[in-house]
């Protein structure tokens, strides 16, 4: 454009974007490399979860003995993002990320030479040491084109998100990979993720803020003490309800060293001007309170976890048959992840609370009433409900955490991450183990009062029996063979019934105590603005 005067003026610069500090193309791929990170570490974490019956057979192993890949990842793999942080910190982010996911390239490929358990056992704990970086970095691109007032809304909740994609997107993909090669099939697409985030990694670099030297002498006896108590707690929690608790002593001695090993790391760090963890902070009312809602939430959000995908393969479906069910879960996910970063804002956290416990105490009523009949579609909306609630509720609470501890420091930041993955990790553990423990209680007790109630010389016993024994009537003259397979039939089909009452015990309680957290939450609310109404200035009298 030229002036009156003949002399051009410049073309007027494009508006700034209101969501990225960098052009659309190249923001979308830092996101993309944050999903492709998190779904690395997610698939690589319940890969053996979603698919212990289908990988023993391949290993040689027992349903028992194949639970040890788990334990053997999640040992190291629940504490080493707290010595993490430190490490970048002082070495830089893009060192750390570097070798990192160099590091997750090498274990992943380690699973070709498995062949046997031991070989998977090591070969799992290594990758649970290489994988745990990956959920920072992955949070790291998701914020990095973000612009800075974005960071912590919408992209903290696109990065968590990420983080609860894992199981649904594993339970879609595991059928087919394990078509193609079982077991192997598995970790060569692990190994194939892991090949492309490390392109990412490396094509992609981030941010790398000034270096601070605080790592010490004391940090690595700190860091050892919690790493031992927290992995022995992941060991117990992973194996307890398969061991069973009151029948494997080592179990027992698990959990008293984890009590001593995090007494010491306590008592260490409460002596320390410049400590790993705050620990009084992390003792005081509201850190504890924080914490107890993060963990109820996980214990919560065990319905659908591991709930429903328990309670289908009791009932003897294949992971092939619950497919289109995964991924309604996903999409319910997504839908959750895009509202937060739409409406989450600070001082919105209690109505996504709110929201998130109101959708898991419905969906969980709603499973409450299955029966032995009920297939994955009869629970599409109850699942799609939880995975929704359980999307709202993350974001929320990392928002709310982080947003108090960044006001007060970096030392906090470290000390409520601490707390988050805690809750997030060994709460998960928990859910399970708590879930799983209930069920087996409540199938016993189920099972004991439907077998009260069996008596032979009950006209409709009796002919149940005989119906169930006719069944062998071709292959068997004997009537007494006849009669005991049909008794043994007929307690077959009363475990089976007893175990559906467990789980719908199970759901009615999940459902129970969000309701009541609901119910809580609701009250201080109340209770809170009733004090601001209380506590406003009255207006002085007129005249």
């Amino acid at each position: 454009m030229s002036t009156p005067e003949g002399t051009s003026t410049p073309a007027a610069a494009p508006p700034a974007s209101t969501w990225f500090t960098m052009p659309v193309p190249r923001a979308l791929g830092y996101m993309l490399a944050s999903v492709t990170l998190a779904m690395t570490q997610q698939i690589g974490q319940n890969i053996v979860n979603t698919n212990v019956y289908q990988i023993q057979g391949d290993l040689g192993a027992t349903v028992a003995e194949t639970n040890w890949l788990v334990a053997a990842y999640m040992a190291p793999n629940v504490s080493l993002s707290i010595a993490l942080i430190k490490i970048r910190m002082q070495y830089g982010l893009r060192n750390f990320a570097e070798i990192s996911i160099a590091g997750l390239l090498l274990a992943a490929v380690l699973n070709f030479f498995v062949h046997d358990l031991q070989s998977a056992v090591a070969v799992r704990f290594m990758s649970g040491i290489a994988a745990s970086p990956m959920s920072s970095l992955a949070f790291f691109y998701m914020i990095e084109p973000m612009q800075p007032q974005r960071k912590l809304t919408a992209g903290l909740s696109l990065a968590l998100t990420n983080s609860t994609l894992g199981i649904p997107v594993t339970r879609l993909i595991s059928p087919h990979l394990l078509d193609i090669a079982g077991f192997h099939g598995l970790t060569l697409f692990e190994m194939g993720l892991a090949m492309v985030a490390f392109g990412f990694v490396y094509a992609l670099p981030l941010t790398t803020p000034p270096r601070v030297k605080w790592i010490g002498p004391l940090d690595i006896v700190s860091y050892l003490l919690i790493a031992i108590g927290f992995g022995s707690i992941a060991v117990a929690l992973s194996l307890g309800r398969i061991y069973w608790w009151f029948e494997a002593p080592w179990l027992g001695w698990l959990f008293a060293l984890a009590v001593l090993c995090l007494t010491l790391a306590g008592i260490t760090e409460l002596h320390r001007k410049s400590p790993l963890v705050d620990i009084r902070w992390l003792t005081s009312p509201t850190t504890l309170h924080f914490a107890g809602a993060l963990l109820t939430m996980r214990l919560v959000l065990a319905e659908q976890t591991v709930g429903a995908s328990n309670f289908f393969q009791a009932l003897g479906l294949q992971n092939e048959q619950t497919v289109p069910l995964y991924g309604i879960i996903l999409c319910a996910i997504l839908a959750g992840g895009i509202t937060c970063a739409a409406l989450l804002r600070p001082g919105r956290e209690i109505w996504f609370y709110g929201s998130a416990l109101a959708c898991v105490a419905l969906g969980a009523w709603l499973d409450s009433g299955a029966t032995s009949l009920t297939r994955p579609h009869d629970i599409r909306l109850s699942q799609m409900l939880v995975a929704y609630g359980s999307a709202l509720f993350l974001p929320a609470a990392m928002a709310q955490g982080m947003g108090a501890a960044i006001a007060r420091g970096p030392l906090y930041i470290l000390s409520f991450i601490t707390v988050f993955l805690f809750t997030q990790s060994i709460g998960g553990l928990l859910g399970s183990a708590v879930f799983g423990t209930f069920i087996t209680l409540r199938t016993s007790f189920h099972y004991n009062v439907l077998a009260e109630r069996f008596s032979l010389s009950d006209p409709i016993v009796a002919q149940r029996i005989g119906q169930f024994g006719g069944a062998y009537g071709q292959v068997l003259t004997d009537p007494a063979l006849t009669r005991a397979e049909g008794v043994s039939l007929l307690a077959q089909r009363a475990a089976r019934e007893a175990t559906v009452l467990a789980y719908n015990d199970a759901f009615l309680l999940i459902s129970l105590i969000a309701g009541i957290a609901l119910a809580g939450l609701l009250l201080h609310l109340a209770v809170r603005r009733l004090q601001a109404r209380l506590a406003a200035p009255r207006p002085a009298p007129v005249g």
